[in-house]
């Protein structure tokens, strides 16, 4: 079993190694909650490959996360190693146009 310094590493490389990286309950295909989803499928209306990890499959990577990003809430979105926020963040730079901004860089 890793080490919480361990799974922070695993983390930080995770955040590096994808332009477009969020973390989520579920997966890209089935998401297992609605803010998850939400964003997803925001994700899926831009033209970015954008990889999910599902912090509901690793209990201890879920909480070393909300450590990690001082942030309390799943789901967490990184561009370029970035954190942006969670699905009402997400939605509401979508609904303004400035995601496209945001992921122009990565697509």
């Amino acid at each position: 079993m890793p080490t919480k310094e361990e799974i922070v590493e695993q983390i930080k490389k995770e955040v590096s190694e994808n332009a477009v990286l969020l973390y989520a309950k579920g997966t890209k295909e089935q998401p297992r909650c609605g803010f998850s989803a939400m964003t997803i499928q925001i994700l899926n209306s831009y033209d970015v490959p954008f990889k999910v990890v599902d912090v509901l499959a690793d209990f201890d990577k879920k909480e070393a996360l909300k450590e990690v990003s001082n942030w309390p809430t799943i789901p967490q979105l990184y561009v370029k190693g970035e954190l942006i926020g969670g699905s009402d963040i997400t939605r509401e730079l979508h609904e303004s146009g400035e995601l496209k901004d945001i992921l122009a860089p990565v697509s």
